[in-house]
């Protein structure tokens, strides 16, 4: 507010208005425009499509026809989705808990031990080949690895056979017993490089005057990392989890490439199972079911994994503040 005082005595007042750029905030959907309609094309679009398939009985071609929830009701009922569902959760547990555990552990090393000792350089070059099989295609690394566990002249056959353990020789993808656990540990060798990098980055934001002021009150490396390194980073930790679960619920190529889900169904997962039923048995419903379940499921994950990270993140401002 001005106070001016006119001539006679009189007090006038009045308003300043400050001064703001003006800022068209229209202009800011015009950003977001391709994005959402790419969205709605290739997600939304999609989703609600292969939902509307999924209350109808369709072999694919000709005019589906409306069955509402049988195929659900089918779905609940059937033993070979609830047995590919529990494939899944082997996959969780190669595809994002191991990874999850040995990404922390390689990135303190590489971190903490390798960039002081070795330089940051050395400690990069570390990080790259750990990354790598995330950047082969799944197709190439798939490959590769029906070579080396082939049952004949497979390259881990060989070298037990060279250091004299011939009897632990296997058929890895062609036996019920080990056909899952081989897919497992193909699957922790390419997630892996994904926890280390989430991790390294992570790392690099722990304020070291606190892990300075621990060492000064002698507390040891693992002390240090437990109580100052593991909180610091666990809104990481929450994205890894996320998103290394939500790949294992949806991996296919590994599937496809290594066993085709065989043998007998030993590794089927729903992805593929959805795949089979509706492309090789022309269930077009009844796959697009598996599908929207699978759907649902992921999405209510990745709900509970942002809201743990919010949280986390919640946390670590209201710690600073």
């Amino acid at each position: 507010m001005t106070v001016t005082v006119e001539r006679g005595g009189r007090v006038t007042g009045k308003q300043d208005r400050a001064v703001r750029p003006h800022r068209p905030r229209e202009s800011y959907a015009l950003f977001l425009l391709p994005g959402a309609l790419a969205f709605l094309a290739v997600v939304v679009v999609p989703f609600l499509m292969n939902t509307g398939v999924s209350f109808t009985d369709w072999q694919g071609v000709g005019s589906p026809e409306w069955s509402g929830l049988a195929n659900y009701r089918e779905l609940m009922d059937d033993s070979a989705f609830w047995e590919s569902f529990r494939h899944s959760l082997f996959m969780v547990v190669a595809m994002a808990v191991v990874p999850t555990a040995i990404g922390l552990v390689l990135a303190a090393a590489l971190f903490d031990y390798v960039g002081r000792h070795f330089g940051t350089r050395t400690a990069a070059v570390l990080r790259a080949c750990f990354y790598l099989p995330q950047v082969l295609p799944i197709a190439v690394a798939g490959i590769v690895w029906s070579w080396i566990l082939a049952p004949d002249n497979g390259s881990l056959n060989e070298f037990l056979e060279a250091v004299g353990l011939g009897s632990w020789q296997r058929d890895w993808l062609g036996d019920p017993d080990f056909a899952l656990y081989s897919v497992m540990g193909v699957m922790v060798w390419v997630q892996i490089g994904f926890p280390l990098v989430v991790f390294m980055a992570g790392l690099q934001r722990v304020d070291p005057q606190l892990h300075e002021a621990a060492e000064l009150d002698g507390a040891g490396w693992w002390r240090r990392f437990r109580h100052i390194t593991l909180p610091q980073i666990r809104p990481e930790t929450y994205v890894v989890l996320t998103w290394c679960t939500i790949a294992a619920l949806k991996v296919f190529g590994a599937v496809y490439v290594l066993t085709k889900g065989g043998p007998g169904g030993a590794t089927n997962v729903p992805s593929y199972f959805s795949f089979t039923t509706f492309f090789e048995k022309t269930q077009a419903g009844y796959g697009a079911a598996i599908s929207t379940v699978l759907t649902v499921i992921i999405l209510v994950l990745s709900l509970i994994g942002l809201k743990l990270q919010t949280r986390a993140e919640d946390a670590e401002e209201g710690a600073r503040s």
